[in-house]
């Protein structure tokens, strides 16, 4: 991303890491966790009273709310089994400490690989791009790919849907946020008298129109800046390819893998498993978990198929982590050709400040 004058805080994961690492500070900072969630004090943690603290992870974690999507409700879902293995029984303070442990430096390590930029979107930049040289040619960009019915809908419309292309390269937060939409974008397209299409409006007059009411959106931003964390990743199969060629740390990272998936009294283990041994190895090969990255997903699901994954067949364990591998240089030979670029722009409400105490040790 180029420099931007709203730039910030870039959280590299190193708070987590130092948190983590001093035995101390972090054994005090589980007790506070542990004796604030034990409602019923009786030493132990419910899965009712873990509930909180993996709310707040998946907060930490740039996740919606539980319960508004399938995708982040499985990952909710994972966080807990990490919890309880799985069980309904309670956790104890030691088996907390462990899991939050590996939690956080999951987390500190994915921040050190994908860092976030907490951007300020105070207005500034958004009027940069307005007034800049590119800002014609960029917006006929934008709205070749916008489609409205003719003579259907107002301009307001498409000039709405023109703001939720934009990115914060250019100024905006995301206006795919309900907040920024209801108290930036709204208010100032409400000011604007632009009304129902009868005849096909010139590029002249949208790009003058837009450009008022873009004005307007900045002014807003300046009385109520707008926080962004934003991160970009590339996916381009140079992670896999560094596992791949250490065979010590493929070994380790292919019995990690495997190591609690079930087996039969064999000792087979069913195909059907592979996405879950993938999923476990994805951080160490430089992949994003499955369900994160719709493209990804694809390329994930297409080298899958290739092995027959689906098809129930139970293994033994070496043939699994065989297949693990050939599922691991399929996939990194799609995307060596073909690198995935990613970008997440999220709000930071106030709301989830409330994450932020599980990453802080003053907080104790």
């Amino acid at each position: 991303m180029k420099k931007k004058s709203c730039e910030g805080e870039v959280l590299d994961g190193s708070d987590i890491m130092e948190l983590v690492g001093n035995e101390e500070v972090f054994s005090n900072f589980v007790d506070h966790k542990f004796q604030e969630l034990d409602k019923d004090c009786d030493g132990k943690l419910s899965v009712k009273e873990l509930q909180p603290a993996v709310a707040d992870i998946g907060a930490a974690l740039g996740l919606p709310a539980q319960g508004s999507s399938p995708k982040s409700d499985h990952i909710y879902s994972e966080v807990l089994n990490e919890f309880t293995h799985g069980k309904q029984e309670k956790v104890s303070k030691t088996e907390f400490k462990e899991v939050l442990s590996d939690i956080l430096l999951g987390m500190a390590t994915g921040l050190k690989r994908d860092p976030i930029v907490i951007l300020r979107m105070d207005g500034d930049d958004l009027l940069e791009f307005i007034n800049s040289p590119s800002f014609e040619s960029d917006m006929v960009s934008i709205c070749s790919v916008i489609e409205l019915p003719d003579n259907d809908g107002s301009l307001k419309d498409y000039i709405l849907k023109v703001f939720e292309k934009l990115t914060v390269d250019q100024g905006m937060p995301p206006a795919s946020d309900s907040w920024v939409m209801s108290n930036i974008v709204e208010p100032a397209l409400g000011s604007s008298d632009t009304g129902i299409q009868q005849e096909p409006v010139s590029q002249d007059s949208f790009l003058a129109e837009f450009k008022k009411v873009a004005v307007r959106v900045a002014q807003r931003l300046k009385e109520q800046p707008v926080i962004v964390a934003h991160s970009e990743n590339t996916f381009d199969g140079s992670g896999i390819r560094r596992l791949l060629a250490n065979k010590f740390e493929l070994d380790k990272t292919l019995d990690s893998a495997v190591k609690n998936v079930p087996r039969d009294r064999h000792g087979k283990i069913s195909k059907e498993y592979l996405r879950v041994a993938l999923d476990v190895l994805a951080p160490s090969a430089g992949l994003p978990p499955i369900g994160a990255v719709d493209e990804m997903d694809k390329i994930t699901n297409e080298a899958l198929k290739m092995v027959d994954a689906d098809d129930g067949k139970m293994v033994k364990e070496d043939e699994l982590k065989k297949v693990l591998t050939e599922v691991l240089g399929a996939i990194m030979l799609q995307i060596e050709g073909n690198p995935v670029s990613v970008s997440t722009n999220s709000v930071v409400h106030e709301p989830l400040a409330s994450a932020s105490t599980l990453l802080d040790p003053s907080s104790t």
